[in-house]
This record gives structure tokens, sequence and C-alpha cells, in this order.
């Protein structure tokens, strides 16, 4: 019956249901899995990279700009962090708008953007898109990480329908079921950041489909304060850093998978 009711985004089912809203949900469903954990003293955000091959030039991501591959985790603003799951087409156009935002925020009060208000111009966005015939929804889910003065360290949620909430501890994408299941065990309210870069890669290694870690398969980033500037510090990490952090874990390759993979 859905046939009927799924042609375009204005149009309510009987049950009350916006279907499209539904078919974006499900592509973000499928896409790699990003994960945030809420500490006293910072926030932690890793992402599955799906987009890998020999070929790639990720010269970039070793070298210049702030790390990563742009393709999963971004800085927003000095005091946010986002990670995406989805259609990095159209993340990319709402990481565009929220640094624009951001910066517009910055240029008007002449500070930075609260988190929470960020996510909340970028709901209204999404939203609108969902209300409009000729349109479709962004088939995008994000988690900001970010920090402001007066509520410190927060971590959100926003989905294709325009809805956003906070959490201490979540995940989007592929297998976020088990993730939340394992952070729902894991989880302590005075976790430090130290104890959830080490909770992020156990869960990541249980719930990613490659059965070894790497930086080939994985971002990651970290927000604290400066201890003197006091001030937020993003920090994307570069490929060599993600290895010898997957190392420290005892999650990173061994010999033996590097000579099976050379082999």
């Amino acid at each position: 019956m859905a046939r009927r009711y799924d042609s375009r985004t204005t149009i309510f089912s009987p049950e009350g249901r916006l279907y499209q809203i539904e078919y974006a949900m499900e592509a973000i469903s499928h896409a790699g899995t990003v994960l945030g954990v809420l500490a006293k003293d910072g926030v932690v955000l890793a992402a599955e990279k799906k987009v890998t091959g020999k070929l790639l030039d990720l010269s970039e991501a070793k070298a210049g700009g702030y790390g990563g591959s742009g393709e999963k985790i971004f800085l927003l603003n000095s005091n946010v962090v986002a990670g995406v799951a989805g259609i990095t087409a159209d993340a990319n156009s709402l990481v565009n708008y929220a640094r624009t935002a951001a910066q517009q925020h910055l240029v008007r009060y002449n500070e930075d953007i609260p988190v929470e208000f960020l996510a909340q111009r970028l709901c209204d966005l999404k939203q609108s898109y969902t209300q409009f015939g000729g349109l479709r929804p962004f088939g995008v889910s994000i988690l900001y990480a970010g920090y402001d003065p007066h509520y410190e360290f927060q971590l959100y949620h926003s989905d294709p329908s325009g809805n956003y909430s906070g959490w201490k501890a979540t995940c989007i994408g592929a297998n976020n079921g088990t993730a939340q299941s394992l952070l729902k065990q894991e989880y302590k309210d005075d976790i430090s950041v130290e104890d959830a870069i080490g909770l992020v890669m156990r869960t990541m290694s249980k719930t990613m489909d490659s059965t070894t870690l790497g930086s080939e398969k994985l971002e990651f980033s970290t927000l604290t304060l400066d201890p003197k500037t006091k001030q937020p510090k993003a920090k994307i990490y570069r490929p060599a850093e993600i290895d010898a952090l997957l190392q420290k874990h005892g999650l990173g390759k061994t010999e033996e998978d590097t000579e099976m993979k050379a082999a």
C-alpha cells in the first residue's frame, strides 16, 4: 500500500506516516557506523569509512588540513565537530551550511555558536525539506560534539525529519542497535576522555563489518579543553595517529594480519 503515498514528501499515509522520511532513515541504517561518547572532560567521535582502496590519494589526510579523509568527520567550528552517516554528498551540503551559520553567529555576537543552537539551525533546514513538494529529505544523520561555556561538553544527534536530541553516548549508521546495547552496559557518567577513547575503540571493533581495525577504515576525533587557554580544542586524528591509538588499546593490526594481506 505504500506505493500510493510515497511518491511525494508532502503526502501522509492513512497511518499518519511520511514514507520518504522513513526511506531516508533506511538509507542511513546501511551507512558506515558513527559513534559518539560524552565524557566529563571532552567528547569522542569515531566513524567507519566506506570508501576505501589502494588507489585513493590520502596525501591531504596525512599531511595537510585538519586530518581525516573528509568523508565522515568534519570540523564545523572551533568548538563543534560533526560525524555524519548517510549520503556523503548531502552531508557536504549541510556541513557548508553549518559552517556558514557558525561564522555568521561569530560575526554578529563575537562568540562561538552554542552547539545546540547550531544543531537547531540545521534541523530547521532539514525539516523544511519535508514539507514542500518537489524536494526530498536529506539522507543524513549527524552527531554533533560541541562545547560552550554554560553547559560545557555536549553531544547531539539529528535525523532527516528535523528531530534532534542530546545524548551521553549514541551510535548511528549500520549495526547501531548492537553498539547501543554495548554502550548501555559499559558507559559511566564520570567517564574520562581516555576511558571514553578505549570504550569507543572496543565498541567499534565489535560493530564494524571488517575483522581488523585500521586507519584506512576508521576516522577518529576528540574535543577537549586546552589546559592553558581553557578554550575548546578539536583534534581530528591522522592515519598514523589512529594506528598508534589502536596499538595502544590492543586492537591494531598484528604482524600476521599484515603478512596475510601482503600474501
